[in-house]
């Protein structure tokens, strides 16, 4: 087990490489969240009342603009058009689609009323963004950067309702096996990696200590491995198997008013080699009870044969569907961001992806499994209009399948009925 020191030290140099790949999330999210806005007008979602505010600042809301006083109040959710709000109303319940992290001003119209800062939607804008129909889940990505504390995880918690969760990334200084300098180097092995005392430490008790029933799931992305550890594929699994074998178990959900238990929160693993995507990872991971996360990035295989790989996990029984849409196979990182800003509409639809997807969704949530499917704006352009169209195919599929059901208990023979559902 590593000493103090040196986690501290690895603690320090893992990071830089993730602050250098994705500068604006660090930048977004480098700061805790402060105290959530006092509450605001009717319309303004922010969790408070407006008989909760001073007499002064009531008055100050009444002699100042919409949009300075949106500043004042917090962060106001979009007009929401009816269709939406049906198509809300249509998804399966178990079904949760949401977004990599939520800070993004071009979402102008589509998840936020007017024109925010990204510090300010980072820290307050949880409350809008959970008020959209669709959108019933989001990806906590700070997280990967930096271990978050229990306030931290609370202050998120604090501003969505209760049937809405998270889907939180472990920090990288358990799941990447280098130590990095500045740039992004190699320096050496990091003594941290897979180390399930600093799991539990540093990620899984403040997660589930702030977020509660709120947390979803717990995301394991092993960072991309170098060659050495490669070789030998059988010695990496059984690692990975170790230490998920180590975590703490997780709670189960809450009881719900019908007697019934709601699913709790799992484990997931996403992986970024695929040279560990092998039936013998996914028999590991079926035993332990942890899901493998559908990860849709350029250095991994295509979407179907990850899907066939779950269904393999999933012969030591099934459970949630988790997916990460994170990147458009046609591009890398910084050229998908580079043509997607602001992300307020999808540049490349990606209907084969879309179709996939939806037909997974619409699969697990028909038998009775939680779906989990975020997407990044790296995928299409624009991640909640993404969600939005997946929705709308996850729907139809399932109408579909209802329709076709009862159409075939129609017309099912007698013959062919169970006994006590023949007439006499």
């Amino acid at each position: 087990m590593p000493q103090g020191g040196a986690i501290g030290q690895a603690t320090a140099l893992v990071a830089p490489l993730h602050v250098r790949e994705s500068m604006s999330q660090f930048d977004l999210f480098g700061t805790p969240p402060d105290d959530p806005a006092p509450g605001g007008r009717a319309r303004q979602v922010d969790g408070k009342s407006a008989a909760s505010r001073s007499d002064e600042a009531a008055q100050d809301d009444a002699d100042t603009s919409r949009r300075s006083g949106a500043s004042r109040r917090g962060v106001g959710a979009a007009d929401i058009a009816p269709a939406t709000r049906a198509l809300g109303e249509r998804l399966p319940a178990n079904v949760r689609l949401g977004t990599s992290s939520w800070s993004f001003p071009g979402w102008r119209g589509i998840v936020w009323d007017d024109d925010y800062s990204d510090t300010k939607l980072s820290r307050q804008g949880l409350t809008a963004y959970a008020s959209h129909p669709v959108l019933r889940c989001v990806g906590i990505d700070r997280s990967f950067y930096k271990p978050m504390s229990i306030v931290e995880y609370q202050k998120y918690a604090e501003q969505v309702p209760r049937d809405f969760r998270f889907l939180v990334k472990a920090p990288s200084v358990v799941t990447d096996a280098v130590v990095r300098g500045d740039k992004g180097e190699g320096l050496s092995a990091n003594p941290c990696f897979l180390d399930a005392r600093i799991a539990d430490e540093q990620f899984i008790a403040p997660c589930l200590a702030g977020l509660g029933p709120k947390a979803g799931v717990l995301v394991f992305q092993i960072s991309p491995l170098p060659v050495a550890l490669l070789r030998d594929v059988p010695a990496l699994i059984q690692r990975i198997e170790a230490f998920f074998s180590a975590l703490p178990p997780l709670p189960l959900g809450e009881a719900l008013p019908d007697g019934t238990v709601a699913p709790g929160p799992c484990y997931a693993l996403e992986i970024r080699d695929g040279a560990l995507l092998t039936p013998r990872l996914m028999r590991a991971l079926g035993q332990l009870g942890v899901r493998y996360c559908i990860g849709l990035h350029a250095r991994m295989p295509h979407v179907e044969r990850q899907a066939a790989a779950l269904a393999l996990l999933d012969e030591t029984g099934a459970g949630p569907l988790v997916v990460r849409w994170n990147l458009n196979s046609g591009h890398k990182y910084e050229q998908a961001k580079a043509k997607y800003a602001p992300f307020d509409k999808i540049v490349d639809p990606d209907p084969t992806t879309r179709e996939v997807l939806a037909a997974l969704a619409t699969h697990y949530a028909l038998a009775g499994h939680p779906v989990f499917v975020i997407v990044n704006n790296k995928a299409e352009g624009s991640s909640p209009l993404s969600c939005h169209a997946l929705a709308e195919r996850i729907s139809a599929l399932s109408a579909a399948s209802g329709e076709s059901n009862g159409e075939a208990d129609k017309e099912a023979p007698l013959d062919d009925m169970p006994p006590e559902t023949t007439m006499a």
